[in-house]
Parts: structure tokens; C-alpha cells; sequence
């Protein structure tokens, strides 16, 4: 019996797997911002689901360094393995950054859970790259090493925001005295669409829901703000592909792409993808698929589970 969990900014997940880590038995969504943190949730999930583990994984939004995280972006917790296993009555829990999750949970999906953006070569092969677009934005990598992917965590998202069109260099300079970095994920992030509605003259504090529902009903700021997030998406992750070499294919996880997944496909964010100059060809090859299934990065705890246990 393995209890897995997925904590983001937004919501934590947590669940119990019975032997097959790609099929939660009990599964149980809670708004993270309502707890002081993931021992509370835990001694909540196991009072409500107890049962006898032999393993537990949490995929935390952070770096995680020594079993601990203590520099979340997007989450006021710190998380540490070594109470949450004193707690679960076990020797060890495994901490690991949800990107890592997210990229594990892949191999854990059908064919169902993806939607091709670009099909890239029918051959592609070689490292991989998950760039989640949800609260924040997150990305990991898939290193082939000749046989097998083996995931690993970055903070991609939090590099330099690199404008690719005046109307971009626009909203550089109106952020860049408001925050000094302006990193991608400021603008690029349920919390960067909230941003660029601003900036294209919509209403501040406005949810990000909101804005994406406005998009498809003619709300022009809206649909600037949705057109740009797209935009400096499909740069961002091209800048990923080729920084990894990721031949193997591009992966958008998280739960803002799916919910956009028309404006993704209508070309824009491709055509910013592949605009890499001299390497556009290359880019051109690469499979860009956006993941449907929101439980991709819970899946990949429990398959850390396991495979740690």
C-alpha cells in the first residue's frame, strides 16, 4: 500500500495505491492555502483512509534539497520528510519536486491522455522536456540514457522572461519596475495570465478562470492577455527543447493547458516554438503534446513510491 501525493500552490492531492501505481484506490483534493501545512493533511487523510504502508512519495511545487523544501514560490509551507515519516510510522518518506513527479506520471498514462500540438518525427526518440503551465511554472527533464527516461527537477520557470515582439518588450518594461526580475513564470502562470489581463487594461485581482472564460466570450483584454500567455508559452518552451535537447518530445503538463487547449492548437504557440532561427528546423521535428490527465504528476509520486520502497 503506497500513499502518494501531489502538493501545489492551489490544491494538494493525496491518494492510496494498492500495488498498481497507476490506480489510486482513495483519492481526496484539498485547497492547500487553507492548511498550515502537509502534516495536517496527512494526519486528516490517514485518520479518514487508514491503512498499513509500505511507502509514501509527495511531489511538492519547490526544490527539494536533503528531504526538505523549504523555498516554495507559490506555497507558504515548508515540507520535510523526516516528520511526515515519524507521523506515518515509517523509515523514510520520499520528497521530490512535482515537475519530477510530473515527468515519472508520464509513463503511467494511455494514449487517451495526450493531444498532439505537433507530431514531430514518428521516430523521435532521445531526452524529453515537461513544461506545467498552473499556478506557477514549472519544468523537468527526461534524460535518456540509452535504454530508459530518467526524470529530473529544474527551476526553469523562474529564468529571465525573454520578450520576442514589441508588444512584449511593452509589458517587460511596464513589469520591470514593479518586481525588478522579471522572471518567465511572472507572465507565464495562472498567476502571469492574471498580470497580462492587467496589463492589456483588464481588471486587477481578476481569476484567472475568469479570464480564460472572457478570452472565449470577445472580452478584448481577455483575448490580448490569453494570446500573449500562448505566445510566451510556446517560446518559453522552445527555449526548453533546445537547452535539454529534448528529441524526444515536449510534454505541457499542468491544469491551465488543457482548459486552453483550442488556443494552443489554433498555431500561435507553435509558431513562437519553432521561431529559433537557425534550429527551427530541428524544433520542427520535435512532438509537442499537451497531457490531459490532471493526476499525471500523483501518479509519478506513487511510481516514485514503489520504486523507492
Amino acid at each position: 500500500m503506497i500513499l502518494a501525493g501531489d502538493i501545489g500552490g492551489t490544491s494538494t492531492r493525496l491518494a492510496l495505491f494498492d500495488g498498481d501505481p497507476a490506480k489510486p484506490t482513495v483519492l481526496e483534493t484539498y485547497p492547500s492555502r487553507a492548511h498550515a501545512g502537509l502534516e495536517e493533511l496527512v494526519a486528516d487523510f490517514t485518520a479518514a483512509h487508514p491503512s498499513s504502508l509500505e511507502a509514501a512519495s509527495f511531489g511538492v511545487a519547490g526544490p527539494v534539497r536533503g528531504g526538505r523544501c523549504v523555498d516554495a514560490t507559490n506555497l507558504a509551507w515548508e515540507v520535510d520528510a523526516a516528520p511526515l515519516a515519524a507521523l506515518l510510522g515509517l523509515e523514510r518518506v520520499q520528497l521530490l519536486n512535482d515537475l519530477e513527479a510530473n515527468a515519472l506520471g508520464i509513463a503511467s498514462l494511455r494514449p487517451s491522455d495526450f493531444a498532439a500540438l505537433n507530431d514531430g518525427d514518428p521516430d523521435a526518440a532521445g531526452n524529453a522536456a515537461v513544461v506545467s503551465l498552473g499556478t506557477g511554472l514549472g519544468q523537468a527533464g527526461l534524460y535518456w540514457d540509452g535504454r530508459q527516461h530518467r526524470a529530473f527537477a529544474t527551476e526553469g520557470g523562474h529564468v529571465d522572461f525573454a520578450p520576442r515582439s514589441e508588444r512584449q518588450v511593452e509589458l517587460y518594461r511596464w513589469l520591470e519596475p514593479q518586481l525588478g526580475h522579471v522572471s518567465v513564470e511572472r507572465v507565464c502562470s495562472g498567476t502571469g495570465l492574471a498580470t497580462l489581463y492587467r496589463f492589456a487594461g483588464g481588471a486587477p485581482d481578476t481569476d484567472p478562470a475568469a479570464i480564460a472564460a472572457g478570452a472565449d466570450t470577445g472580452d478584448a483584454a481577455a483575448v490580448e492577455a490569453v494570446d500573449l500567455l500562448v505566445e510566451i508559452y510556446g517560446s518559453h518552451a522552445g527555449n526548453v527543447a533546445l537547452a535539454m535537447l529534448a528529441t524526444g518530445g515536449v510534454y505541457l503538463g499542468g491544469g491551465i493547458a488543457p482548459k486552453i487547449l483550442p488556443r494552443l492548437q489554433a498555431g500561435g504557440f507553435i509558431a513562437a516554438f519553432v521561431d529559433k532561427g537557425r534550429f527551427r528546423r530541428l524544433l520542427e521535428r520535435i512532438p509537442v503534446t499537451v497531457i490531459l490527465n490532471d493526476k499525471t504528476a500523483l501518479l509519478g509520486a506513487a511510481r516514485a513510491a514503489r520504486e523507492g520502497a
